[in-house]
């Protein structure tokens, strides 16, 4: 019997899912959950690091955030789906994994560099912030995991769970497989207004927006700039709406729109219409899921417990081998 790899991947539950999480992250879940064991959870801590200020909305969300992998597909019975701070041996492993990262390590994330370049320095720059990526290292090995599915930006975080893992084995043993990173393609979706859709822009289309809240999003979008006039050629490669004509639309409706808007034989009022037509025709089935789920959260609360089980027998046991290889049992 062929043992299938593990796959580790987490989301920070800092709010509603948009387009840019089912398209980015969601959609490759699915793929992964029938080729590999996978493990996906709710970051609740990671999410922390951004929200210490207002942490109701990590609970908040990580509700939520089951609600939509549940709708969009994921299956409880396929992938283990359980939330971060219900493992306590995440935090644990943490902790031990701090003592031997050299503070080199976390100076040189690029992730860190970015945050103090963009502060002006590293005043606002929490230890938490800083460490983070010693917690990912701990989310990610603490299950034995072989593959971690991220977009090529992401590499130097896997990079350095690497280096922290070998330096681990290196000083105490072979406990861990030194996981690899599986480059997924993501397709690109910007927001409302041509920035990447994140939920700091406010330029988001959550999966769970409403045909009334749809609609308005999607009239209120930045098409091509250059084209002022209904008669005014236009652009489908430098219009903001078209790339999610693809995700959305059908073929032929693709190389309709590709063909008449260069030659002004489309408006850009109707290529808008087209697109929310077959964004709600595309969201219907998930939206159902969503109440469904809703209006059974005992549901959902066993999946969550069930998760829980999982990932914690998984979690305990090798947290026992750790133990033991750093002398502390």
């Amino acid at each position: 019997m062929t043992v299938k790899k593990r796959v580790l991947s987490g989301m920070r539950t800092t709010g509603r899912l948009h387009l840019g999480h089912y398209h980015g992250v969601l959609t490759n879940w699915l793929k992964l959950q029938d080729e590999y064991d996978c493990y996906f959870f709710a970051a609740d801590w990671h999410a922390l690091t951004s929200e210490y200020q207002d942490p109701g909305i990590v609970k908040e969300s990580t509700v939520d955030i089951f609600i939509d992998w549940l709708s969009v597909g994921i299956d409880p019975e396929k992938a283990t789906l359980f939330i971060q701070s219900q493992i306590k041996e995440h935090a644990e492993l943490h902790l031990l994994l701090s003592m031997i990262t050299p503070l080199p390590w976390l100076l040189r994330n690029p992730t860190y560099k970015d945050a103090t370049a963009e502060g002006g320095g590293e005043g606002e720059v929490t230890y938490g912030f800083l460490g983070y990526p010693v917690l990912q290292a701990a989310d990610i090995i603490i299950y034995k995991a072989n593959l971690v599915p991220i977009g090529v930006d992401q590499l130097p975080h896997v990079e350095l769970t690497r280096e922290i893992t070998r330096r681990f084995n290196h000083l105490y043993g072979e406990i861990f497989p030194v996981p690899e990173p599986i480059l997924t393609e993501t397709s690109k979706v910007n927001g409302l207004d041509g920035r990447k859709m994140s939920k700091s822009y406010n330029n988001s289309i959550y999966l769970s927006d409403d045909e009334k809240t749809l609609k308005k999003k999607v009239s209120s979008m930045v098409t091509d700039i250059q084209r002022a006039r209904r008669n005014d050629p236009g652009d489908p490669e430098k219009c903001n709406l078209f790339p999610l004509h693809p995700l959305y639309s059908s073929p032929a409706e693709v190389e309709e729109i590709r063909a008449a808007c260069p030659r002004a034989e489309i408006g850009c009022v109707d290529c808008k219409k087209i697109l929310l037509k077959n964004l709600v025709a595309g969201l219907a089935p998930i939206h159902d899921r969503q109440n469904y789920y809703r209006e059974h959260p005992e549901l959902v609360k066993e999946i969550i417990e069930t998760g829980r089980g999982r990932a914690r027998k998984v979690a305990a046991a090798t947290m026992e081998k750790v133990r033991k290889a750093v002398k502390l049992d």
